[in-house]
């Protein structure tokens, strides 16, 4: 039922039954489903000597053949979204038309980047002087690695992919060992489409040893990583130490702002889609609320009231809302920040039985009257649990908003021009919503600042993390 796993090395796919492996668990039911094999050192090596192989006739390639390869796969894409969503589902837990749907926008990853890497252009300098030719030319940076997290295993690592791909630039890339299925697809996809051997390679492992190895080989120039602040901080330092470009999208701690001019009715039921999507394993979903005191209670009742109409359940079941989180862990890490909110003192306003004999489930849970030191308030919670405080002022909310090292997503809900206007420009964050959700498409930046990240994936910042300029002057 779910599918087979596999290395990808130089267009070879390597079966479980030619390496260790790694148990794949479904976390609905806590089923052994698959068997990850690992890569060896060799396989590791034999990955990067690929990708450099490979580099040296893909970096020359014509964008209008890189093009055509991204449009390939963008097709592919939907003509398996079926097969490709049902084994995320599996493997990580989302409700399967989530899961589709994940699937499908990647479909614009590809067929956007495909665009764009035909637009990839240098540029002429006036010369001081008579008889010289200035001109500036951006070429793929080199072999790039990049690792990519289990919450969006599809979604994260074609957006990986597509860039370095569509620069010239060659890939080895390490998944998520947790939810393998969609990375294997998608290089099964690439083959399809026509990409040549060695210029996409992958691999899996034990994360430190295997990001030790390839980040510190001569051969890798990029490293990409989308995943927590602490891990994230680690290989950048690997990376700094051997001067190799990074581009870092790490955890964030989104503040949501509610005034009291906002239309509540339409902020609850975005939020609350927002919020429980992929049971809040999200990391850029709304995750520390502050809602101004004359809409306070209002707020609470209303988002408290759609909560408990959430289906929870396997993601496999059409009327699942909300499946498992994606291991045993994140379900002891949501009690121990709804225990240490309670005993500061906030209240559990809404909950439901989440009653099943396997499986990593929670209840989606909404707590009130949150004090700022709460653990919850302070660290990323990644899970299905709504912190909510109160505030009085602008000037309150947004120094509360700004008091923590991450900065990726926000969302603020006002009528008021004037408002929306200072909080867009004062919040420190990446990315801003304002009255509306519209970030993580493919045309638009998608990065974080302070401890949330260098860089941005998207838009037309995609492309500029995987080439490097030259800059050429000569006597004519």
């Amino acid at each position: 039922m779910y599918t087979e796993l596999s290395l990808y090395i130089d267009g070879h796919f390597i079966g479980a039954d030619q390496r260790d492996c790694l148990d794949v668990v479904n976390p609905a039911t806590e089923e052994v489903i698959g068997k990850l094999p690992t890569a060896t050192t060799e396989d590791l090596d034999l990955a990067l000597n690929a990708a450099h192989k490979a580099f040296q006739s893909w970096r020359r390639s014509s964008p209008l053949e890189r093009s055509k390869i991204l449009r390939k796969v963008a097709e592919l894409t939907r003509e398996r979204v079926d097969e490709i969503a049902r084994n995320i589902t599996l493997d990580m837990g989302k409700p399967l038309a989530e899961a589709r749907t994940e699937v499908l926008n990647c479909a614009e990853q590809a067929e956007w980047h495909a665009e764009e890497c035909r637009r990839i252009y240098g540029r002429t300098i006036p010369p001081r002087v008579e008889g010289v030719r200035q001109f500036v030319t951006k070429e793929p940076v080199g072999v790039c690695v990049a690792f990519t997290p289990w919450n969006f295993p599809y979604n994260q690592a074609i957006r990986k992919m597509v860039a370095a791909l569509g620069s010239g630039c060659t890939l080895v890339l390490k998944g998520p060992e947790d939810a393998p299925s969609a990375v294997v697809a998608l290089a099964q996809i690439f083959e399809d489409a026509g990409l040549p051997p060695g210029c996409l390679n992958i691999v899996w492992g034990n994360p430190p040893e295997v990001s030790q190895h390839l980040i510190t080989s001569p051969i890798v120039r990029k490293v990409s990583f989308t995943g927590s602040v602490p891990v994230g901080k680690h290989l950048a330092s690997l990376a700094g130490a051997h001067m190799k470009r990074i581009t870092m999208e790490l955890g964030g701690h989104s503040p949501v702002v509610v005034f009291d001019d906002a239309d509540i009715d339409a902020a609850v039921a975005l939020l609350v889609g927002l919020k429980m999507r992929n049971a809040g394993q999200v990391c850029i979903a709304p995750s520390r609320f502050y809602i101004q005191k004359p809409v306070y209670q209002s707020f609470i009742d209303k988002f408290s009231s759609a909560i408990a109409n959430l289906r929870v359940g396997d993601g496999l079941d059409p009327a699942t809302k909300m499946g498992p989180l994606a291991h045993r862990r994140r379900v002891e890490a949501m009690q121990h920040v709804v225990d240490d909110a309670t005993k500061r003192g906030a209240q559990v306003v809404a909950t439901q039985p989440v009653n099943f004999e396997k499986g990593y489930f929670f209840s989606p849970t909404v707590l009130a009257d949150v004090s700022d030191d709460a653990d919850i308030m302070v660290n990323e919670p990644f899970g299905p649990v709504v912190p909510i405080t109160h505030f009085d002022t602008i000037d309150d909310v947004l120094r509360r908003a700004n008091s923590l090292p991450y900065g990726l997503a926000s969302y603020v809900f006002t009528k008021s021009l004037k408002r929306a206007s200072f909080m867009s420009t004062n919040l420190e964050a990446g990315m801003v919503n304002v009255n509306h959700f519209g970030i993580a498409l493919a045309e638009t930046p998608l990065g974080g600042v302070k401890d949330s990240g260098i860089g941005s994936e998207g838009g037309t910042e995609t492309f500029d993390g995987y080439v490097v300029t030259k800059f050429v002057t000569e006597a004519c």
